[in-house]
């Protein structure tokens, strides 16, 4: 389908602080009492969004989206079918008076969606009920980041999350199964971190026999930059069709594998909500940080919903079900109704897949049951 829209990645968003926020997010910066509590069944707040802007991704790394599966004519989602921005912002307003304070845009690959920027402007301008801003993430493959970076930041993006894992480039073309070169990443890295989307973040995932001698290297190259290391046990993702215990290669290994070369202090610093347990080297040259999703399942403090770029609103990642949100989008309604729905939703959630997962080791290897694809929902 041909886009009819202007590029506008090279345009300086200081018109923001100019001009005033964007018409639909105007006068979110006043502060709007929280709906209700929003705990799930387990006592389990809702702080983080994770937007998913498209299910398409330019890479097929064989851990999420192997080519076998995800061919040429595979039916990704057409552009019509997608949330719109305004669509994404108004969702995004629903999530924050429920106690969202960060939104991470995801994919696919977030970076193939044209003019993101433009929503990256909206969500900017969003407040949380006490008036802080609302932080704003992305994670990506890092192949377009190069180009981008300086017009995301300016757009108001603070953070930035890029998938590497291997600086082998023989093992990283493998990998991503496109041939893709790892300096074209590293140089979107290095333009991240110069734009000040600081600290920038590698997650690398680790599976056995493919690119665990990786681990050091890419340790090594990271001391001292600034950049923040996270090694990922291979998980059994929609989209893992090839995933198996034999081939996860645990936290714990990757971190004494470390630190044969390298002294590491747990930081004391963590929100109780952090995904990875973070380290720093004895010699401040840094930290790294490990998720250990398989080994030592960390259900009982997940704070995260995630919204498909159909507008599917998923309540873990590895869900099967999934509310649809689209028909509470409309300009007639206010973002209250669909918060609403969203605290039903959120007060009903009892997720704990990894934890399900660790119970039924005894019986098989395999995934504890099919889940949704990791391209649809993001990571």
């Amino acid at each position: 389908m041909k886009h009819t829209e202007v590029d506008v990645s090279n345009i300086h968003y200081a018109l923001r602080s100019a001009h005033g926020a964007h018409p639909i997010a105007s006068g979110e910066a006043e502060s709007t009492p929280l709906l209700s509590e929003c705990t799930d069944k387990l006592g389990r707040p809702l702080k983080d969004l994770r937007l998913s802007v498209i299910d398409q991704c330019n890479f097929r790394c064989t851990y999420c989206m192997p080519k076998e599966v995800f061919t040429k004519d595979y039916p990704f989602l057409r552009s019509a079918s997608r949330l719109s921005f305004d669509q994404m912002t108004f969702l995004a307003k629903a999530f924050v008076r429920l106690g969202v304070d960060k939104i991470r845009i995801t994919g696919g690959e977030p970076l193939l969606r044209k003019n993101l920027e433009l929503l990256i402007d909206r969500l900017a301008c969003l407040r949380t009920p006490e008036g802080k801003d609302v932080e704003i993430a992305l994670t990506t493959n890092g192949s377009l980041l190069a180009a981008k970076a300086r017009s995301l930041r300016d757009a108001g993006l603070r953070r930035v999350t890029v998938s590497l894992d291997s600086l082998d480039d023989a093992i990283f073309q493998r990998m991503n199964d496109v041939r893709f070169p790892v300096a074209r990443v590293l140089e979107g890295i290095h333009a991240a971190a110069a734009a000040g989307l600081s600290p920038v973040k590698v997650n690398t995932v680790v599976e056995r026999g493919v690119n665990e001698s990786q681990i050091l290297p890419i340790a090594r190259y990271f001391r001292n930059t600034g950049v923040v290391v996270r090694f990922i046990e291979f998980m059994d993702v929609g989209g893992a069709a090839s995933w198996a215990r034999k081939n996860v290669f645990t936290s714990d290994d990757a971190r004494r594998l470390i630190e044969s070369e390298f002294a590491l202090q747990p930081l004391l610093t963590q929100r109780a909500n952090d995904t990875a347990r973070n380290f720093e080297y004895a010699d401040g040259a840094g930290s790294v940080g490990f998720i250990s999703s398989v080994s030592q399942p960390f259900c009982g403090d997940c704070t995260r919903a995630r919204v498909s770029s159909d507008g599917k609103m998923f309540t873990c990642l590895f869900a099967t079900g999934s509310l649809d949100v689209k028909p509470w989008l409309g300009e007639a309604l206010a973002p209250e109704a669909l918060a609403r729905e969203i605290l039903a939703r959120w007060r009903d959630r009892d997720d704990r897949y990894s934890e399900l997962r660790g119970v039924c080791a005894r019986v098989g290897s395999k995934k504890v049951y099919p889940t949704v694809r990791m391209s649809l929902v993001g990571g």
